[in-house]
């Protein structure tokens, strides 16, 4: 069987083919994008390709088993039910949905076609540094963990004020960019959030189009006894990067700009191992192809979707911190 792939959304989207492609039991035929200069574009680049400008065109053809949804946040709930609906498989750029309410009727649906598949393209657990902290964590070599750190340093805030981030109705900036950092440490941990306090501003975009916190701090208590701060930071002067910190009884590792380092010692003049100064970044499709076995063959994909919804229930918490000022309990989707 040859899966048959549609991809909506043609920014972050377009670099999904090559993770399709990757897959030799999947081809791509069919495009989507609500710009026409952007499908008049495809239509040259992609020739052998449909090329649709109506999102629900494409969702609703018979000739596509599997979509890629990489359009504005704000469409993704509805584009992932009507996926669903028509008995297609989902792959979904971060976040799934910007709602609760939106999460709960994924979930249903979700529920209701047991035989389908959704991941999400929670990315960072393809960079190489992230995967051996991982595997140092896994081996104790940090010994007990009691506190970690993340934080999305986004670097590029003309996106907020002066893209479709600051048109949309609602834009998160812990859903759209908090959630990598928060996913990483569901990864590392395997532990579970019960509780979280967030507080945020809105002074580096003040005066633009975009209305709400450009910068969100969070604390997150884990059932397991440790804690983490995750941040996004949408107006830093600093380059994009996810700076991530683990503290344990052993060991810290540091993730840095130019790598990681591993503290063994608390003297001042102890040099840390470093590594990871060589690493690239992802190919931002890369985590099409173990989503594809997951249809295949029934294996595990890299995000599942429980921990999909793991995530999101952070974030929604978080949210619901940053309105009321409060410590919020989180509840699990």
């Amino acid at each position: 069987m040859k899966l048959r792939a549609g991809i909506i959304g043609l920014g972050v989207g377009e670099a999904h083919i090559a993770g399709y492609r990757l897959h030799p039991d999947c081809q791509v035929v069919a495009l989507c994008d609500i710009q026409k200069d952007v499908c008049d574009r495809m239509r040259q680049k992609y020739p052998d390709l449909k090329i649709f400008q109506d999102p629900r065109e494409l969702l609703k053809s018979r000739d596509i088993d599997v979509v890629s949804i990489a359009s504005y946040d704000d469409v993704h709930a509805g584009q992932i039910l009507d996926a669903l609906r028509a008995h297609k498989h989902v792959f979904v750029e971060k976040p799934l949905c910007l709602h609760e309410e939106e999460a709960k009727d994924i979930r249903i649906a979700l529920r209701e076609n047991p035989d389908l598949r959704i991941s999400s393209n929670l990315i960072l657990r393809k960079v190489p540094r992230f995967i051996r902290i991982k595997k140092m964590i896994d081996d104790g070599l940090l010994g007990d963990l009691y506190y970690l750190e993340g934080d999305y340093d986004y670097g590029r805030l003309h996106k907020l004020t002066e893209g479709w981030r600051g048109k949309i109705g609602f834009y998160s900036t812990i859903c759209g960019g908090g959630i990598h950092l928060i996913d990483l440490v569901h990864w590392f941990t395997q532990g579970k959030v019960k509780e979280v306090f967030a507080y945020g501003n809105q002074i580096s975009s003040k005066g633009s189009s975009f209305r709400y916190p450009d910068f969100v701090v969070a604390i997150l208590k884990f059932q397991e006894g440790y804690l983490a701060k995750i941040t996004a930071n949408f107006g830093c002067v600093f380059p994009h990067f996810h700076g991530f910190k683990a503290f344990g009884t052993k060991g810290t590792v540091v993730n840095g700009l130019d790598a990681a380092r591993f503290y063994t010692s608390r003297e001042r003049d102890a040099q840390p191992e470093a590594f990871g100064g060589e690493d690239t970044k992802p190919l931002k499709g890369g985590m099409i192809p173990s989503f594809l076995d997951s249809i295949l063959r029934g294996t595990p994909p890299e995000v599942s979707c429980e921990e999909i919804f793991q995530d999101l229930s952070v974030c929604f918490a978080i949210e619901k911190s940053l309105r009321t000022g409060v410590p919020v309990p989180v509840y699990y989707y």
